[in-house]
């Protein structure tokens, strides 16, 4: 079996074909798909198929900010994430942003 296109020449990747589940190997490029099937290829290709169905993807928000007291201008709240980022020139202070704990409202402070 080739590991390249015989249209274009691109290295061909085992794709998943089908309702079955089979794997052949297929062109990225041109979209070209083989005939024949690489067993080895294939049988890992559907083993991890198999593997990723039974993952369910959850979605939390953590934020590992440190807080700090200020003013939210928005909803009032007197709690809000910061971190530092050098925005201007290296011989000035830094840029802190905040982000509200309660609304997620952010803004700058260049104190």
């Amino acid at each position: 079996m080739s590991i390249f296109c015989p249209k274009c020449g691109t290295i061909l990747t085992p794709k998943k074909q089908g309702n079955e589940g089979k794997a052949r190997m297929a062109c990225g490029k041109c979209g070209h798909v083989s005939r024949e099937s690489d067993g080895r290829i294939t049988e890992k290709l559907s083993k991890k198929l198999k593997a990723e169905d039974k993952f369910q993807v959850v979605e939390e928000k953590e934020n590992f900010l440190p807080k700090t007291d200020a003013d939210c201008a928005q909803c009032g709240n007197k709690e809000a994430y910061y971190w530092l980022v050098q925005t201007r020139a290296g011989d000035e202070p830094e840029t802190k942003f905040l982000k509200c704990t309660k609304c997620g409202h952010t803004w700058r402070d260049y104190s």
